[in-house]
């Protein structure tokens, strides 16, 4: 009877794994990148021991699963975030069957799945968040099985060093995974101070620091410049309070990780702290310790700072075990008869609704979201313009080049020209890409990003060669004075009009950059 109860949870578990996949997969293959896909797509096109932004690990498993660009549709090059967030899911199943029983990581594995964060965000979006929560949910997995145990047993000490091998990919995935080890301390220090005798402990920590190695490696070469722009990012030395920005912060994470969700996860701490969930309390400490110090710290931050809700989200998704738990004992009772408690019913409901509604928003303006029809502001105020026309001005740039170019208009080595890395991470994709044209970022550090590094490897353009600027009526910006000082020219080429259902959504501005005068400064003199 065991057997077959085990049997019938692992199969719902498999149909849920499957049309949560498939449902991705549709969605990946038929929308346009966003600002951040797009530029993270230069992590594997130009790769390296890490980035300006963030670490190598997004850029690896994009060349993995793109089998190493050669299929660069939006499809493919999303692939690892439908496939590790598949894999997610039995992760997940698997954590919440050892801390009670299937029925429980089944539950859990509903949970994550009804995530926005972890069903969108990581789940379709190729982004460091993807890896991150694939290695991160390893990794919480591992410390569950090991931080509680007696360190003395040989299997244990093997897995201190998986756990630490997991930290260390998770870190190399986003710079939040030390965390883990912070969790992981506070828990060895408060509940199991065995470990601190142990060579293992302090061989995993070492092993962590060999995976994270190429962090270290690319700052050293580049003055420490990532460090120094997370920093300032989070710096609070000097700004006062500011509510708004924690409103914001909180509100983002009730939307991002599903508001029924949210709720659930707000139940399932109180319960975990009045000790009323039935799994064991170490367990519980665990999973609090790796999750608690992330959110209260970001939160900490957005009371001075501007912060972003996906930020905090790794140790959010970690809390759905606590509120799967609450769930399991409150509708246990009745579990034969409702296979599925009704808040998570209504959570994937919710994420239902918004997955059709965002998808038919960004293709087809389900609703009409512009305020501003002010010719070079046309699509300002909709978001779900961030994915959506690129291939249009991409097929409509095509003719004004071909044009040019047979007339004697334009130079046949014109490149693309942008003076921050969105949009011209997007232009490079839809627009340079398909035409083998270059594209090279002029600017500040602060603006180009990527970019800096990508002048160098693309080589330095000849002096009286002729550039194009697109901009787009989302986020218009002149061209005029800023490329006065690199051009001797700057002129009106086109303008590209960007249909959605048959109206005019946005714009996008072309304009040609005629004989380049000055190259692009080489910030950090990169030879």
């Amino acid at each position: 009877m065991m057997m077959s109860n085990k049997g019938i949870w692992r199969k719902r578990l498999y149909l849920l794994a499957i049309i949560s996949m498939i449902i991705r997969m549709i969605i990946a293959g038929f929308t346009e990148f966003g600002n951040d896909e797009v530029y993270y797509r230069l992590y594997a096109l130009y790769p390296d021991w890490s980035h300006f932004d963030h670490p190598l690990m997004v850029g690896l498993v994009m060349q993995l699963f793109s089998f190493n660009m050669a299929f660069d549709s939006e499809l493919f090059l999303r692939m690892s975030s439908i496939i590790l967030g598949t894999i997610n899911i039995f992760i997940v199943f698997n954590i919440g069957k050892t801390l009670k029983n299937s029925r429980l990581g089944f539950l859990s594995a509903l949970l994550y799945t009804s995530s926005i964060y972890a069903f969108v965000i990581t789940g379709i979006f190729i982004l460091p968040d993807t890896p991150q929560q694939f290695f991160w949910l390893l990794s919480l997995n591992v410390m569950l099985k090991t931080l509680p145990t007696c360190p003395n047993i040989k299997t244990n000490a093997y897995r201190m060093l998986r756990m630490g091998l997991l930290i260390g990919l998770t870190i190399i995935s986003k710079y939040t995974g030390v965390f883990l080890w912070f969790g992981a301390f506070l828990y060895i220090l408060f509940f199991n101070r065995e470990w601190l005798k142990k060579k293992w402990l302090y061989i995993s920590i070492f092993l962590t620091f060999v995976v994270s190695l190429p962090i270290l490696i690319w700052n050293f070469q580049n003055d420490f410049i990532s460090f120094t722009f997370h920093e300032a990012r989070v710096d609070v030395v000097g700004y006062h309070i500011d509510f708004d920005y924690f409103l914001t912060e909180v509100l983002g994470e009730f939307l991002y990780n599903n508001p029924v969700n949210y709720i659930l996860i707000i139940i399932g701490i109180f319960a975990a702290f009045r000790n009323k969930l039935n799994i064991e309390r170490k367990h519980k400490n665990v999973i609090l310790l790796a999750s608690l110090p992330l959110i209260f710290l970001f939160l900490g931050f957005s009371l001075f700072r501007s912060t972003l809700p996906h930020w905090t989200a790794p140790g959010i998704t970690s809390l759905i075990f606590l509120a799967a738990a609450w769930l399991d004992q409150k509708f246990e009772k009745n579990h034969k008869k409702n296979i599925i408690p009704w808040p998570i019913k209504l959570s994937l409901g919710i994420l239902i609704l918004i997955v059709v509604l965002g998808f038919y928003q960004i293709n087809y303006g389900l609703i009409n979201i512009v305020k501003n029809d002010k010719y070079t502001e046309l699509g300002s105020n909709d978001p779900s313009l961030d994915m959506f026309g690129y291939e249009q001005i991409g097929s409509e740039f095509a003719n004004i080049y071909k044009k040019d170019i047979s007339q004697g208009i334009m130079d046949k080595n014109s490149f693309m020209a942008g003076k921050k890395w969105f949009p011209l991470a997007n232009f490079d994709y839809y627009v340079a890409t398909p035409l083998g044209m270059k594209s090279y970022g002029f600017g500040g550090l602060e603006k180009i990003h990527k970019y800096a590094w990508i002048n160098q490897i693309n080589g330095k353009p000849e002096l009286g060669m002729d550039a194009y600027y697109i901009t787009d009526s989302r986020e218009y910006s002149s061209p005029n004075e800023f490329f006065k000082n690199y051009f001797d020219k700057v002129e009106v080429a086109d303008t590209i009009q960007v249909y959605r259902s048959g109206k005019i959504a946005k714009r996008a501005f072309v304009f040609r950059l005629k004989t380049l005068k000055k190259l692009p400064e080489n910030y950090l003199n990169i030879e």
